[in-house]
């Protein structure tokens, strides 16, 4: 078999043939990474993968054409059919000899993320998994032109029905989408179906069953291209022995065989066979929903409104985790065509294919479908596209609100200029299953009885004293607060004050900047603060964990006879108080080393977050940073800071949501961290990728067989 493959490696490269193949490829990969990634800033290679898909296509019947199609026609397969060799080694060197010359094409593909990881942040893990995709495919491609070279003498008529087989297995499942076939007739064309699982690789779902369909097509091509030459060999060497055993059965079995394996590997759970290899998690679910489903007891089933093959497959996948995941929850596909009055029972309102229905018992809740991605719009452009995927939040929140024994309703102070809280943290309310309402001070005698916990984040105006004095009655009665601080108008809080020192908690005055590297980010004022072990920060404990610029510190009385002081955030003993520090200072500063500890800044370990526990049960949680609670820190840190936010909601409200606490997953991203590469970086790999290495390998080609013609 060695020798084979020698041979046949050796003789692509000593025409024009295997140079003019990989230069072809390479060129064009050259162009769609020089648009894609290095022009583009796109971190990974599945698009640019994607782009010479139809290339292949068209030039590996070029590359197989001859392979065996040429020996036929000339008679020198005698040789090869005569020798002492099995015929699967003849075949296999060939295809290895085939694969070889493809996997050249790879290894410089392979290259791409470790160039463009100079200029960015890039998960090779993702990339390399697309890679071997597309490595894949092309060894698919491959062996179905091995195949069809094997049963024709004319190369070009091997050419264009290896085209031909290639690309109806490249548009096959566009064609059944668009038929709308019946669902048996559809399992039956898709078996030829070569593009999605390409797809699933380039997207980042590593399915062993995609792994398990290309090896198997691959083994089947080899396999029928060796019982084709063992019916030509035993009609050459013993025309007295029927050759139908090793054609006709041998192929029955070998297609039924291959089939069986693939019909074997859908039974396998998805859990064990599917592998989310993208940095964002967007194929799997979360580790949060994955705990709360271990403790789920109510059973739950899930109504999808539309056929399972006119759902989107994101939310059909979703689905199928969650059932994996929870022998409690049930799926059921309604087809509303047949059963136009189910959707009625729930709601008034028209659902679109692929929204949800949950219900436990008599309760229930919608997940529109229309909810579940989110939008971004390019105003250069006027184009829109997809940002976000939200349909594990929703479906979540959805089984905590069907499961739930009382709904909290959480109430926003308003008519001190607080700031709203942003689209981030209001979602965060929404998917805990609590109401969120405001609330003016002015227009009530008290703070409603059915309030679980009061928000007051960041004031600009101070508080009349009627305010104080209906803040601490709530509070007296055992009622919750969440007050953060802005350093811009502390200082003119004279009332509101009043509110921290009734419980013997005051503001530092100063600014807190870290001077240890590994205490901030950018910048000494944007702290990266310790989150102490708590029952109010069990998810996001640790350092380098939450982002809190422009912080404030807190003071509180070590020895405590009433109340509970729990610090939740801390600087490291390197910070220090500076006094006089606005947001024009900072915004002047140029870089870290711009900020230097002076004669009158005090060292020390400070507080930035608190927790007092007051004596009749109620928790008043006071954080000196209210940018700490905003979507454009939380973005900085992957979400920690609206998971500090959910754990400090959790207890506040938890003897209403007796249950557990409110599990909140954050909308997954489809957007990038981009690449930051420069004009230099475009020309130079731009020629090396698009034009030197694919120029040199055609004109290698051409000079060989040049030379080769003159002798």
């Amino acid at each position: 078999m060695l020798a084979i493959f020698k041979r046949e490696f050796k003789s692509l490269f000593q025409n024009v043939i295997g140079w003019l193949f990989v230069g072809v490829l390479l060129a064009l990969y050259g162009l769609y990474f020089t648009v894609y990634n290095l022009t583009g800033a796109y971190p990974t290679i599945s698009y640019t993968v994607h782009g010479i898909v139809f290339v292949v296509l068209i030039a590996v019947p070029i590359l197989t054409m001859r392979v065996l199609a040429e020996e036929r026609k000339n008679k020198t397969d005698q040789l090869l059919l005569t020798a002492p060799v099995s015929v699967f080694k003849i075949v296999f060197g060939k295809f290895l000899a085939l694969a070889a010359t493809f996997s050249i094409v790879v290894l410089v593909i392979c290259v791409s993320p470790l160039i463009m990881s100079r200029y960015g942040t890039v998960d090779f893990v993702q990339n390399y998994i697309a890679v071997l995709g597309f490595w894949l495919y092309g060894l698919v491609c491959i062996s179905v032109g091995l195949f069809i070279s094997s049963l024709f003498e004319s190369q070009i008529l091997a050419a264009i029905i290896s085209f031909a087989a290639l690309f109806v297995g490249y548009m096959m499942s566009s064609v059944v989408e668009a038929l709308s076939l019946p669902s048996l007739l559809s399992k039956i064309l898709n078996c030829y179906d070569f593009m999605t699982p390409l797809s699933n690789f380039l997207s980042g779902d590593f399915e062993v069953t995609d792994l398990i369909y290309y090896v198997s097509i691959i083994a089947l091509m080899i396999f029928l291209t060796t019982q084709v030459i063992l019916k030509r060999r035993w009609s050459v060497s013993a025309s007295k022995v029927s050759f139908t055993v090793f054609s006709t059965s041998g192929i029955v079995l070998g297609i039924v065989a291959c089939v069986l394996l693939n019909v074997a590997a859908t039974y396998i759970p998805e859990k064990y066979t599917t592998i989310d290899v993208t940095s964002q998690k967007l194929y799997s679910l979360t580790d949060d929903t994955k705990e709360y489903l271990k403790s789920l007891e109510e059973d739950i089933t899930v109504y999808v409104v539309g056929e399972e093959s006119s759902v989107d497959e994101v939310v059909v996948k979703m689905l199928s985790n969650y059932k994996d995941a929870s022998n409690h929850i049930s799926v059921e596909y309604v087809d509303t065509e047949s059963n136009p009055t189910f959707t009625s029972n729930y709601t008034e309102s028209d659902l679109s294919t692929g929204s949800l229905i949950v219900v436990c018992g008599d309760v229930s809740k919608v997940v529109s479908y229309d909810d579940m991605y989110e939008y971004s719009v390019d105003y250069t452009t006027y184009t829109q596209s997809v940002s976000g995927y939200d349909g594990e939040g929703l479906l979540t929140s959805a089984l905590q609100y069907v499961t739930a024994d009382s709904l909290p309703v959480v109430y926003q102070l308003e008519g001190h200029d607080e700031t709203a809280l942003s689209s981030g943290y209001s979602d965060v309310v929404s998917k805990a299953n609590m109401t969120l309402e405001t609330l003016n001070l002015l227009t009530v005698d008290a703070i409603p009885d059915d309030c679980s916990a009061l928000i007051i984040h960041a004031p600009q105006t101070d508080f009349s004293e009627d305010d104080v004095a209906k803040v601490l009655a709530y509070m007296e009665n055992g009622g919750d607060v969440f007050l953060t601080l802005d350093f811009k108008s502390i200082s003119n809080m004279t009332n509101l004050s009043k509110i921290l020192e009734a419980y013997s908690v005051s503001v530092n005055d100063g600014m807190i900047a870290d001077m240890d590297r590994s205490y901030y980010y950018q910048l000494p004022y944007f702290l990266l603060p310790t989150v102490e072990t708590t029952e109010a920060t069990e998810n996001v404990s640790g350092n380098m964990s939450v982002l809190a610029p422009y912080a404030l510190s807190l003071s509180y009385p070590e020895d405590a006879d009433v109340y509970t002081y729990t610090p939740l955030l801390s600087t490291s003993e390197s910070a220090v108080l500076k006094q006089g520090v606005t947001e024009d200072t900072v915004a002047a500063i140029s870089d870290a080393s711009s900020v230097t500890k002076e004669e009158e800044d005090v060292e020390g370990s400070y507080t930035l977050g608190l927790l007092v526990n007051t004596d009749n049960g109620g928790n008043f949680f006071v954080y000196g940073s209210s940018y700490l609670f905003t979507d454009s820190a939380n973005q900085y840190v992957s979400g920690r800071n609206a998971k500090l936010f959910t754990d400090n909601l959790n207890v506040m409200t938890e003897d209403e949501n007796s249950s557990s606490d409110a599990v909140v997953v954050a909308s997954k991203s489809y957007e990038q961290e981009y690449l930051t590469t420069t004009a230099n970086a475009v020309l130079v790999f731009g020629i090396l990728f698009g034009i030197a290495i694919p120029l040199i390998a055609i004109l290698f080609g051409i000079v060989i067989w040049f030379l080769r013609r003159r002798r």
